[in-house]
């Protein structure tokens, strides 16, 4: 099995702004999610009408639409929003015949060899900065990460430039 370690709780994803705070929004039943999810957050964090680049932590659009998810064949009938919908539910305790797929998914996203990962850095590199720095190269993958689970941090920067200089 491969490894599975998440950097984000379902609940830290939603306070960075994750998918423009409109994931659970459409008529989306609530009380499909375990209880815990959504107690505190603000609705606009996870129900807003419309996608909120304001509320996501590199304030700009990312990711495909629910649609597009749909036509690749990426969502299970239990989870009938996707990846977020499957790892609330996997966070809180659920076991499910998806979860192999989709964790290959998140391995492959950004996994220790995940391709956007992996770009992530090498475009870090490339620009020069110190990765403090770094929050302004390629915002778009970066906040496709977070909605992965996954942040930008020190310890895999240096992993991967160990790996890759």
């Amino acid at each position: 099995m491969i490894e599975f370690e998440p950097m984000l709780t379902p609940r830290e994803m939603l306070s960075e702004g994750v998918f423009g705070g409109a994931y659970f929004n459409d008529g989306y039943d609530l009380d499909r999610l375990p209880y815990e999810l959504l107690e505190g957050i603000d609705q606009r964090y996870y129900s807003a009408d419309d996608y909120q680049v304001t509320i996501n932590r590199f304030k700009i659009r990312a990711g495909q639409s629910l649609q597009d998810w749909q036509k690749n064949g990426w969502i299970h009938p239990d989870d009938s929003r996707g990846w977020f919908e499957w790892y609330c539910k996997y966070f809180y305790g659920r076991r499910h015949a998806d979860d192999d797929r989709q964790i290959k998914r998140w391995a492959a996203f950004c996994g220790p060899k995940g391709r956007w990962r992996n770009i992530i850095y090498k475009k870090i590199q490339a620009g020069g900065l110190p990765l403090e720095q770094s929050f302004e190269i390629s915002p778009r993958i970066q906040q496709s990460l977070v909605h992965w689970a996954y942040l930008v941090n020190q310890s895999d920067y240096a992993s991967w430039l160990e790996t890759n200089s």
